[in-house]
């Protein structure tokens, strides 16, 4: 978050990469009319990717479609009644003030005012407020379009992509948790009961997805909410579009494992100069018990530079047994019994190992990181349980397998002609990655290095294994405390948060729908189960579809994800989400119901793809045209206005800002000096982060502070929270006079405001608190004071430059019209 008066916006508008005032895109010339994104990444998957890791876990959550029973269904009924269903379905043309505003003609050259008072909603489905209710939330399961064409010919013409963007582990208030004998499930394609099936009477329900008939189990005759018999329909599996299910054994291919937490520690000279370890030293002691996990919750610990250091904690030892294995080329455990313990029986000499783990290395000269042979131990340590390994790295690995060679350029970092080296330089650590994903261990990657590290090879570790990313490129104890802090508090969050073990994902959707490529960070096991030995509340996930068959014949489309997944208490669970949305014929209804920010957090997906498989410049390139073929659909073939001007959907006129700020990120910007360390890990946020973290880094939220009032404020727990109006990122929203808040994510240095006794700073100190709160890990504090020549300087900035590092909205549009002209 950045918080300053706007004489010296120039910086703070810079480190935000906000999107009006470009500074940092390169300069978009002639574009060549590409053919539409594919996948090509390696965290992106198609579903025809062959797995070498067994497929055992696939039997359990269950299949796909059989085709025989496909085959029986087209010849006695191949589409169902659906009229229970139907008669709850609106339709456009009977809610036509939906249809008028989201299509309503918006010529962007004119309108400048084109953001709302306050952030963006998803739009609603035109569903019953029946089906509204018990449909699934945005924030967990939200689709590009929420009105679904109905042929392949149909979204061709929209010129618009079908995909869904999920959140399924996210934290909530509300779960309903069913313990049940019998989780009722399709025969047919095993999708589970939800609140959109039909039910034929007491004793058959219809399947939402493949339209089978099935008998209702006696058991889900009972509602043990109301505890009453006969009334299936009433029961909370039919009645929430989330849901947990207890599993049974039949869910389990072993007894669930236990917690298991293996912290594998860099501490050459780089590590303990910086700071980190006495930082995470501390902030796990103090976190130790709040942990996920149960009595048989097992952790361990290996630290490493030139050689590797395993530490023996068994409960019988008076103090911490070091055993070091220098022969880093051929790797061992020198004990199996006492390097991952029982945490409970072994507390005590885990803290005597914390308490002195900073002072044992804190006279080290070893400059040199042994970080393949570290984890080729861990992987080994953890193999029988699976778990989760927290690896933390502060230097380019030099020693033994997987060491790796600077391939940064610093002369490219603001090159115009390409980037070099967004992919890995070895297969070694993707490797390492499948085989701790075949035995359920996740590892996430700390990176804290102000140097070059190649994270492009690295952050295969975690891509594979289903596990997360964190760097923080300038960490250092004395020269910047703000980001040491900012680690401290995240460090917090991810100790304590919650999270599942030995996880599977399928995604199911309604016969004639398909999904074709997977993005985030996982395995893909067959060709729709994705293998996620760890899974947390942070991360997301996206999904691109097509039409392989027409819908014509159903007025709703239904997607179900199911994700089975072993809690930190040893119990086996299935989260549930299911999503419905209707189903169109006209093209002026799928542009009506186009969902503009879920669409420009799929792009942003598959323009990372295309980065790396083609190159950065292919990847703007398709992002552009995406604009000019949408809007120019639109033009020919729903719009009637024939005035002059960039005319778009009021449900697309935020596109091209976007789709702008997008190309203006770190991950695709080009032009401007970037680390490629820190590109790379722009291009990982964006792959594993759910929607509502990547909009809030592609378009910061601009407040204005000084004028602030209690008008529309919240009021959560004897707190007011001002509710300030968003403004456009534009320099004529700010004066000198005023003070501005823009909120864009994690911004250094930080520091804090002061705590007066005014109304003023109270509503401050309870918004920022506010915000804060909506996200899952710390962001920091960017105070900027005001300051002439900065201001002059920013708007001669403005002005004068015309490379693409200070491309303007308006020259954006300008180029988007002239595209579309050709």
């Amino acid at each position: 978050m950045c918080y300053f008066s706007p004489a010296s916006m120039s910086k703070a508008l810079q480190s935000c990469t906000k999107p009006l005032k470009d500074n940092s895109s390169s300069q978009l010339c002639f574009v060549l009319h590409l053919p539409p994104f594919s996948g090509g990444d390696s965290s992106s998957t198609t579903t025809g990717s062959a797995s070498p890791v067994p497929n055992s876990y696939d039997s359990l959550e269950g299949g796909s479609y059989p085709g025989t029973y496909f085959t029986q269904l087209l010849t006695s009924n191949p589409f169902p009644n659906m009229s229970q269903l139907s008669a709850a379905l609106g339709g456009l043309s009977g809610v036509p003030e939906l249809e008028v505003e989201a299509l309503r003609p918006v010529n962007l050259l004119q309108e400048r005012n084109l953001l709302p008072h306050q952030p963006l909603d998803a739009p609603e489905p035109n569903l019953s407020a029946d089906l509204k209710k018990a449909n699934c939330s945005p924030d967990t399961f939200r689709c590009t379009l929420t009105n679904i064409p109905q042929t392949q010919a149909l979204l061709n013409k929209a010129r618009l992509p079908l995909g869904l963007l999920l959140h399924p582990f996210r934290d909530l208030a509300q779960l309903p948790v069913i313990t049940s004998n019998t989780i009722v499930r399709c025969r047919s394609c095993r999708t589970y009961i939800n609140p959109f099936v039909s039910f034929l009477d007491q004793r058959r329900w219809k399947c939402n997805l493949c339209y089978r008939v099935n008998d209702v189990p006696d058991e889900f005759m009972y509602n043990p909410v109301t505890r009453s018999y006969g009334e299936p329909h009433k029961r909370p599996e039919v009645q929430n579009s989330t849901v947990e299910f207890i599993a049974s054994s039949d869910y389990m291919l072993r007894p669930p494992q236990p917690a298991v937490y293996l912290f594998v520690l860099d501490v050459s000279h780089n590590a303990v100069e910086g700071g980190y370890l006495n930082v995470f030293c501390h902030t796990l002691l103090e976190n130790l018990d709040k942990m996920p996990g149960d009595t048989r919750t097992r952790v361990g610990f290996i630290t490493f530079n030139s050689t590797i250091h395993f530490y023996n904690l068994h409960e019988s030892l008076s103090q911490p047994q070091m055993l070091v294995v220098s022969d880093i080329d051929d790797i061992f455990i020198p004990t199996h019994d006492s390097l991952l313990v029982n945490l409970k029986e072994s507390r005590a000499l885990v803290r005597v190992l914390l308490t002195s783990l900073h002072s044992m290395f804190s006279q080290t000269r070893e400059t040199h990181s042994a970080l393949g042979p570290a984890l080729q131990a861990a992987y080994k340590l953890t193999s029988p349980t699976g778990g989760r390994v927290s690896v933390f790295q502060t230097q380019l690995p030099t020693l033994g397998p997987g060491l790796l060679q600077s391939r940064e350029d610093p002369n490219q970092r603001s090159s115009t002609k390409g980037v070099q080296h967004l992919g890995p330089a070895t297969d070694f650590y993707k490797k390492l990655a499948l085989d701790c994903s075949g035995q359920q261990i996740g590892v996430d990657l700390f990176l804290l290095s102000s140097q070059y590290s190649d994270l492009a090879s690295l952050a295969c570790m975690s891509k594979f294994s289903a596990g997360s990313i964190f760097y923080y490129p300038s960490l250092h104890h004395v020269h910047n405390p703000a980001q040491l802090d900012k680690f401290q508090k995240d460090l917090e969050r991810y100790l304590t948060r919650k999270i599942g073990f030995e996880a599977v994902m399928r995604i199911r959707c309604t016969k004639g729908l398909s999904i074709h490529t997977f993005h985030g960070n996982f395995f893909v096991r067959s060709t729709d189960l994705l293998s996620l030995a760890n899974i947390n509340p942070d991360s997301g996930f996206a999904v691109q579809m097509s039409i392989e068959e027409s819908l014509a014949d159903t007025s709703l489309a239904c997607f179900q994800s199911a994700l089975l997944y072993t809690s930190s208490k040893g119990k086996r669970r299935i989260r549930v989400h299911t999503l419905c949305l209707p189903v169109v014929s006209q093209l002026s209804d799928v542009y009506a119901g186009a969902d503009v920010q879920a669409i420009t957090c799929l792009l942003a997906n598959m323009a990372i793809d295309r980065s790396i498989s083609s190159s950065l410049s292919d990847a703007r390139d398709a992002l552009v045209n995406a604009v000019v073929d949408s809007l120019s659909a639109y033009k020919n073939t729903v719009s009637n206005i024939q005035q002059s001007g960039l005319i778009a959907p009021a449900a697309l006129c935020l596109f091209p800002l976007y789709v702008l700020a997008l190309l203006k990120q770190k991950a695709l910007r080009m032009g401007t000096s970037t680390k490629l360390d820190e590109r790379v890990f722009a291009m990982c946020e964006f792959k594993s982060q759910p929607l509502q973290q990547i909009m809030r880094a592609v378009h910061p939220d601009l407040y204005r502070l000084d004028t602030m009032s209690d008008q529309g404020a919240l009021h959560l727990n004897d707190c007011i929270v001002p509710q300030p109006h968003l403004l456009h990122l534009t320099a004529e929203k700010l004066t000198r006079e005023g003070a501005f808040l823009m909120d864009c994510g994690s911004v250094s240095p930080a520091t804090q405001i002061p705590e007066l006794e005014t109304p003023l700073s109270e509503r401050l100190r309870a918004l920022l608190a506010w915000l804060q709160d909506s996200r899952p890990f710390s962001s920091t504090l960017h105070v900027v004071k005001d300051d002439a020549t900065a201001k002059t300087s920013f708007f001669q900035h403005l002005v004068e430059d015309r490379s693409d590092s200070a491309l303007s909205y308006y020259e954006f549009l300008l180029h988007i019209q002239q595209q579309m002209s050709k």
